[in-house]
């Protein structure tokens, strides 16, 4: 470690996106997530990081990877859980996802992790308790612990130990218009020094995210030997307002990653998918499950990413507690 490097001390309270860190902060979220990650190998699946403090899942919209994983993260670190349903709640009754949020804080929170469908809902809800709050996904915004356990996964299947992706193509294949992990990992991928390709078609991938940087395209047999890494994302058919392509068949034919798309990449090109999976369509089964795929590995890797986030964004409450908290 350089003498640069070990005068590096994380102060942010919470994770609201990664649009505002620098790489020197991802780089060390991901540090600290590999000294997690043998936890969950261990007989006794605990660690006493957090013992004592409570963290709440505040989840306005399905999720079960997610949800569960941050639960499990919470868990390892000792820390008391509780899920929180929108369903049944006072929010059918008029009140405020702020005043649902403080009144949760009140009960003695320490940490909120919130997915909303509204983009901004984290940021509000940081401006607004006085505890850490992590976004676990906000609308069309972003997705940041899915895109950080994105960027473990490739450090890990790709041997580069230090997150320096200089020099990788990475794509990013599908609805990119309604995806916050896309924007996650544009914005985190750019910093670890990769080049992102977004690929897909025009009313999905607009032009105008040429704006970030990003290379666009809308023919992925073009670009398939120049990928080291495909991240397929899924059709958010949920969010897609009016037709977005003819049909699915067509989309599958066009923009799914097939066997024979893949015997035309590189032989040792990383494939990676965030979940769920529309097999057939985004992938078809025999890439998903196959030595290419870190589509499992991803998931494990989330457990570790989680409880780093956990661990970092409460720490930083009592570092910064005579100033200023940093998002």
């Amino acid at each position: 470690m350089t003498a640069a490097a070990s005068k590096y001390v994380w102060s942010h309270k919470h994770l609201l996106g990664l649009e505002h860190l620098t790489a020197e902060d991802i780089r060390f979220i991901l540090q600290t997530a590999r000294g997690f990650e043998g936890v969950s190998t261990r007989s006794v699946k605990k660690v006493p990081a957090l013992r004592g403090k409570v963290v709440v899942n505040l989840f306005f919209e399905p999720s079960t990877r997610t949800k569960s994983s941050f639960y499990l993260a919470a868990s390892r670190l000792s820390a008391d859980t509780l899920d929180f349903s929108a369903s049944g709640s006072s929010l059918s009754k008029g009140e405020t996802v702020v005043d649902t949020a403080r009144n949760i804080e009140a009960m003695g929170v320490d940490v909120i992790v919130v997915r909303h469908k509204q983009s901004g809902v984290p940021q509000l809800l940081a401006e607004s308790v006085a505890c850490s709050v992590v976004n676990a996904g906000d609308g069309a915004h972003e997705h940041p612990t899915q895109a950080l356990l994105d960027m473990y996964t490739m450090g890990q299947r790709l041997n580069r130990p230090d997150f320096d992706f200089s020099g990788l193509n990475v794509a990013i294949v599908g609805d990119i218009a309604h995806s916050r992990v896309a924007r996650s990992n544009i914005h985190g991928l750019q910093k670890l020094g990769a080049n992102v390709l977004l690929v897909g078609p025009p009313t999905l991938v607009p032009r105008t995210f040429e704006a970030l940087g990003c290379e666009v395209h809308h023919d992925l047999d073009a670009v398939l030997s120049r990928i080291d890494v495909a991240n397929m994302l899924r059709v958010q058919f949920e969010r897609i307002t009016s037709q977005a392509f003819p049909s699915v068949r067509e989309y599958a034919t066009v923009f799914g990653l097939s066997a024979p798309r893949l015997a035309k990449m590189k032989k040792d090109v990383l494939v990676m998918h965030p979940g769920p999976i529309n097999r057939g369509l985004e992938i078809e089964s025999a890439v998903a499950d196959g030595p290419n795929s870190a589509i499992l590995q991803q998931v494990a890797n989330g457990l570790a990413v989680r409880m780093a986030v956990l661990f970092l964004v409460h720490g930083a409450q009592y570092m910064n507690a005579e100033g200023e908290n940093d998002e």
